[in-house]
């Protein structure tokens, strides 16, 4: 599935939603979006992941300098709603607290 990502504004900051397959031949597009919706809203970055069903260790890496980036302005990036294999990974790598995972 070819991945898919529109960014939004909203009260607190501002919503990415990513549906498809992130790994090394798109990651960049997701790196692109995540700079966007920093550089353009203030607030936190909440990631809608609902209908990503797959993540390599290029897109989590993507998701960490993101979320890295959101803390050093103060601000934090928000994984919303992964999907089960999805979660698991992220769990398994340790890093669910720097993402602040929501269900």
């Amino acid at each position: 599935m070819p991945l898919q990502i529109s960014v939004a504004a909203k009260d607190t900051g501002s919503k990415v939603t990513v549906a498809g397959e992130v790994d090394v031949s798109n990651a960049s597009e997701l790196r692109d979006a995540l700079k966007k919706a920093m550089a353009q809203h203030t607030g936190d970055v909440a990631v809608d992941m609902a209908d990503v069903s797959y993540i390599d260790s290029t897109g989590i890496g993507v998701l960490v300098g993101a979320a890295h980036a959101a803390f050093d302005k103060g601000t934090k990036l928000i994984i919303q709603k992964p999907q089960s294999n999805v979660e698991r990974v992220l769990n398994l790598l340790g890093i669910e607290d720097q993402l602040n995972i929501e269900h």
